[in-house]
């Protein structure tokens, strides 16, 4: 027997794009694109472990929850779950490794008998590689409040974040990330979250240049880690811009190395073994890179080395992680020689 989270999920996101649409006319365009959008990620030919990852998120088992805490450290669906249940669904979860974003639980603290089908197990907790728990403590603080707010996560990877921003009361909140494995594993959490969030919570499996651009839907907009991944960083930052509300608050989280408004690092091959980071600038440097693009009240509030404790390897990511990066006689640095990563939090005013 199978569910039907997906289809639900999906049909939540049209229907909320369609009431945004009433008020907000630029939402329609993205009703225009989002068949689209939906079908290619689910598409064999673009990613051959879509048929899969659907086949696992389709077989998880029906747990009711008692209830679902979006503001915990770890999102916590709060259920029983005897232990042919807890076979199934970590079996499931574990076919959509590796996990990197989390926390996630699934089941309650309170556990019985393990001999007995029919008894209450432990819960199944995701150790992610990343504690982004961590990060949100260290960004919520700073944060305009969210509550009613529509919010726009790019690179959003499992969503947790995302669920995180729901859980401090934002009306909705929009994922996107385009990796065809994070879509199923905020898919996977979704199954067991079910409609506790009202369904105020939705993923679009597109990267932020896929958006329409200039749509202007969002009162805050997220951008945590992907700032470095860009090529042309000021591009992507106008396409931020273009999504926020006049008087919209970009939150702002990327990689920086110290120095002045001169000093930006461009890896010559790697950093941190990822093949794929461009531009690492100062503190400085960034706030006048947003003010170039035509922010305001640009301020770092969140300036934090990361450490092997918050990124690390775990039963749910079992590749090489920060630890393996690091120089091993010098952990200031990176294998290849650079500073050893330091994430900036920076607030800004569309």
């Amino acid at each position: 027997m199978t569910n039907d989270t997906i289809t639900q999920a999906e049909r939540e996101l049209y229907l909320t794009l369609l009431t945004l649409a009433q008020t907000h006319p630029a939402a329609y365009e993205w009703l225009t694109l989002l068949p689209e959008w939906l079908i290619a990620i689910k598409d064999k030919r673009n990613y051959a472990h879509a048929p899969a990852y659907q086949s696992s998120v389709a077989r998880l088992p029906n747990i009711s929850a008692d209830n679902v805490d979006l503001n915990s450290a770890a999102i916590t669906i709060n259920a029983s779950i005897n232990n042919s249940e807890r076979k199934q669904t970590l079996a499931l979860l574990k076919q959509l490794m590796p996990w990197r974003k989390g926390p996630f639980q699934i089941g309650s603290d309170v556990i019985e008998s393990d001999q007995n089908e029919d008894k209450q197990s432990k819960p199944i907790v995701i150790d992610t590689e990343w504690h982004s728990d961590w990060k949100w403590d260290r960004v919520a603080a700073h944060l305009s409040p969210l509550k009613g707010r529509r919010v726009l996560d790019v690179g959003g990877g499992s969503g947790y974040h995302g669920w995180r921003m729901a859980g401090t009361g934002a009306e909705t909140v929009i994922i996107i990330d385009p990796s065809c494995l994070f879509y199923h594993q905020f898919m996977a959490i979704r199954h067991f979250v079910g409609s506790a969030d009202a369904y105020r919570t939705h993923y679009i499996p597109v990267p932020l240049e896929a958006l329409p651009a200039y749509s202007q839907l969002f009162d805050t907009v997220f951008s945590m880690g992907v700032l470095y991944h860009r090529q042309s960083p000021f591009e992507h930052l106008q396409q931020l811009k273009g999504q926020l509300v006049k008087g919209g608050e970009l939150v702002l989280e990327t990689l920086v190395i110290d120095g002045d408004a001169n000093t930006v690092l461009v890896p010559h091959d790697r950093y941190a073994q990822m093949n794929n980071v461009y531009f690492l600038p100062s503190v400085a440097a960034l706030i006048g890179w947003l003010e170039k693009v035509g922010f305001s009240n640009v301020r770092c509030v969140d300036l934090d080395v990361t450490s092997v404790e918050e990124q690390r390897a775990t039963e749910w990511m079992t590749y090489q992680s920060l630890s393996d990066f690091l120089d091993p006689n010098d952990n200031s640095k990176t294998i290849e020689g650079y500073p050893a990563p330091k994430r900036a939090t920076l607030i800004a005013t569309r």
